[in-house]
């Protein structure tokens, strides 16, 4: 009878450790999964064997319970202080790479946030439709072009409206696989794809925006010359005394190359050579669509660029400040003027030999004042 109770005894606490063991793993998936940190749930898949394993083998279950209880203690302190770093981490970060909601600015939608005509447009678009594609900034501007002229069948990633960003985009109009791609000039690498698959980008300028500088608002820097920022983004100024401010080292943050606005830092840069920066001060989006979204981390030291209307349109961000350069504001009015120095157009680049006589037509339309004014209105300035 005694060997038969320690036969049922063991097969119990066999059967129990072999329960605890998958629920140790779902629990840290759970867990993990509530509170968006692998620490947690590592952690967890650690804790739970620890405490229930020896508890159900061990006879002396009061010395476990203090050596566990001793473990769990470090095990919740460290978990308090991770917490803590991220939560601070998270208030000194300002996101401001491409994370637009593509859904709240869908066409044919009445709660989308693109801007509409006030009457019907000239153009109507029913069959042979130009596959369209483009940049995270500009894709409330060629939503609403799908919008005022294309049929109300067409849908996000139909074939015909779709949604790639530049890096992504750009591959896909170099390989002739979509017709107009929307956004900022290329890069030299991106030209070359497009001739070694047998042809070019044509390019229409259809809007203009301005290329910035950033920085966290309790910068008390307000102004850069060209030459400063070329000098912080080459790695020749590495402090903000030396530019009057604190004496804070200057975090420089990059885009990952092929995007728009890294493309046009390099032209900015005229020839210098653009220091090389540590992958965690790099946002890398080649993970497609589902973009893997990496932040600027906006503290005072910091710095980074984007477009104006990405920044003051979609991501409105109290924290951060847009810099003049060379001691003008990049305003609506500097950039038609002129006299902001680094404005760029917006263009609707297609490739040569298409046959597609709808794109022609399309852009056409574009550069026309119906089109213009949807430009306008998005937030862009337009080119007539």
């Amino acid at each position: 009878m005694e060997n038969r109770k320690k036969i049922v005894d063991i097969i119990c606490k066999i059967v129990l450790t072999a329960v605890v063991i998958p629920l140790s793993f779902f629990a840290a998936v759970f867990c993990g999964l509530i509170f968006y940190d692998e620490f947690i749930g590592y952690g967890l898949m650690a804790v739970i064997p620890a405490f229930f394993i020896p508890m159900i083998w061990f006879k002396d279950r009061k010395k476990v319970l203090i050596g566990w209880s001793i473990f769990f203690a470090v095990f919740v302190i460290s978990a308090v202080i991770r917490f803590g770093i991220r939560e601070y981490d998270r208030s000194i970060t300002v996101n401001t790479t491409p994370n637009i909601n593509v859904h709240e600015y869908l066409p044919f939608d009445e709660e989308s946030k693109i801007v509409t005509l006030d009457h019907e447009a000239s153009l109507k678009l029913e069959d042979d439709l130009p596959t369209l594609d483009g940049a995270a900034a500009v894709f409330p501007v060629y939503s609403a072009f799908v919008n005022a002229v294309y049929p109300d069948r067409v849908k996000l990633w139909d074939g015909y409206f779709e949604y790639n960003n530049t890096v992504g985009g750009y591959i896909l109009l170099g390989e002739k696989k979509t017709d107009i791609f929307f956004g900022a000039y290329p890069s030299e690498e991106q030209i070359a794809e497009a001739k070694s698959n047998g042809t070019e980008f044509i390019y229409t300028p259809i809007g203009m925006d301005a290329f910035v500088f950033f920085v966290h608002k309790d910068n008390p820097i307000d102004n850069l010359t060209s030459e400063q920022v070329r000098a912080i983004y080459s790695g020749e100024i590495t402090n903000w005394k030396e530019l009057g401010g604190d004496n804070e080292e200057i975090i420089a943050y990059q885009r990952n190359e092929g995007s728009g606005s890294q493309s046009m830092l390099i032209r900015f840069m005229d020839g210098k050579e653009i220091m090389e920066a540590p992958t965690e001060r790099v946002n890398d989006l080649m993970s497609g669509i589902v973009e893997r979204v990496s932040d600027y981390r906006s503290k005072p030291s910091s710095i980074g660029f984007s477009y104006r209307y990405y920044l003051e349109g979609i991501i409105k961000n109290p924290d951060i400040k847009i810099l003049s350069i060379d001691g003008v504001a990049p305003t609506v009015e500097n950039i038609k003027n002129g006299t902001y120095p680094i404005s760029g157009p917006l263009y609707a680049v297609t490739y040569e030999g298409n046959e597609n006589e709808n794109v022609e037509k399309l852009i056409e339309w574009i550069i026309s004042d119906e089109g213009q004014e949807i430009i306008e209105k998005t937030g862009y300035v337009g080119i007539n």
